[in-house]
């Protein structure tokens, strides 16, 4: 049965985790060229949309082939957060919004949003309760972690929370904010989260890496989809093996090194499209070429030199260069079938505003600076 949140048939059960400065329209239609799923852009300021702020507008770019409008959300007071979601349902034309309580940033945190906030239950229900409220029909979810450390978790109460609010599904990075990216994702909480909101999809997040770990988190908790965040970085053929590996097809084999060359000479290429110009283009993709070629036997150099050009042309040169030197036919080796992309940092004791456990009924949301943009999650 395809995930349904809301009106939204999901199917497979995947949805592309909102990334900052990854997720734009270029990396979506790439990722979606592989298969169908629900894919969500890079998040965006409540409080910069309410104000009018010219980049959080031109954030706001979907492609033709966006046929579903998904949006990260990011605010921590309920009045701005209702404003911008009235902005995006009435004058962007969004079908799904995403609420982003899961940010473990440190500027962030220790100001109380991100994985901050939800430990606040009163504010957490009014945020839920005034998105929820000013969407109407366009059905919203809360991404969130299990809370801000081991010995203060927060994602049962806040997945119950933002059920009783209407909340159409609910994801949960399965870490604390204090490991960051670091350890194993605990899949159990996972499982305890959909034993507590049975009303509602529960999604999964946390440590898939290759496609049939999408499958194994869905055996292991019960959830009713996957969100896939750093698994998908140097990979957007990952949503093609997801959807294989649900359908019970064959996974096919990691592409060679003339494959994945391929696809980076796609990405440049869409990424120089949509930002109609060539030198941005180029360099939003620098950051890419390590992910890509993560695992494969290039070198420090090749990846030194091509995370450095300028122009398309200067980029197809240096990966023909590359190719002739290693050899288009080159595997991944097996043993890098899971070599984790992306943030790795962490544990690190969460910053939080002073006396912000003590005062975790207090309903005032945090000063205006919280709403400044956050990423992950």
């Amino acid at each position: 049965m395809a995930l349904k949140i809301g009106p939204i048939a999901v199917d497979p059960p995947v949805v592309l985790a909102p990334m900052a400065g990854v997720t734009n329209a270029a990396f979506r239609t790439l990722c979606r060229s592989y298969g169908a799923g629900l894919y969500v852009s890079e998040m965006i300021s409540a409080r910069a949309l309410v104000e009018g702020n010219e980049k959080t507008r031109n954030m706001l770019a979907f492609g033709a082939d966006d046929d579903v409008r998904s949006i990260q959300l990011y605010g921590v007071d309920p009045g701005v957060v209702g404003a911008a979601v009235r902005i995006l349902v009435e004058e962007v034309g969004v079908d799904h919004l995403d609420l982003n309580m899961g940010c473990p940033v440190p500027k962030v945190t220790k100001l109380g949003g991100g994985a901050a906030l939800p430990l606040h239950s009163v504010l957490f229900t009014a945020i839920m309760r005034a998105a929820v409220t000013a969407a109407s029909a366009v059905p919203v979810t809360v991404k969130m972690r299990m809370g801000i450390d081991a010995d203060t978790l927060t994602f049962q109460t806040a997945g119950r929370i933002a059920a009783d609010e209407g909340v159409a599904a609910v994801a949960l990075h399965a870490r604390t904010a204090e490991q960051l990216y670091s350890g194993m994702a605990d899949w159990s909480a996972i499982a305890r989260l959909k034993e507590q909101v049975e009303r509602i999809p529960v999604l999964g997040n946390g440590d898939i890496w290759v496609a049939h770990d999408g499958l194994a988190m869905m055996t292991a908790t019960g959830c009713d989809g996957v969100v896939v965040g750093r698994g998908c970085l140097g990979k957007p053929w990952l949503f093609r093996d997801l959807a294989d590996a649900f359908a019970g097809r064959p996974v096919s084999p990691p592409p060679t090194l003339g494959g994945v060359v391929d696809v980076m000479r796609r990405h440049a290429s869409l990424l120089v499209e949509t930002k109609g110009d060539e030198g941005l283009g180029v360099r939003d993709f620098r950051k890419h070429v390590s992910w890509y070629l993560a695992g494969y036997p290039v070198g420090g150099l090749a990846r030194r030199d091509l995370a450095q050009t300028s122009s398309l042309e200067e980029l197809d040169s240096m990966l023909d260069v590359m190719l002739d030197r290693v050899g288009s036919a080159t595997p991944l080796p097996p043993e890098n079938l899971r070599v984790a992309r992306g943030h790795t940092q962490g544990p690190r004791p969460v910053a939080l505003p002073a006396g912000w456990r003590e005062s975790a009924l207090d309903p005032a949301p945090p000063p205006a600076e919280a709403d400044s943009l956050a990423s992950g999650g």
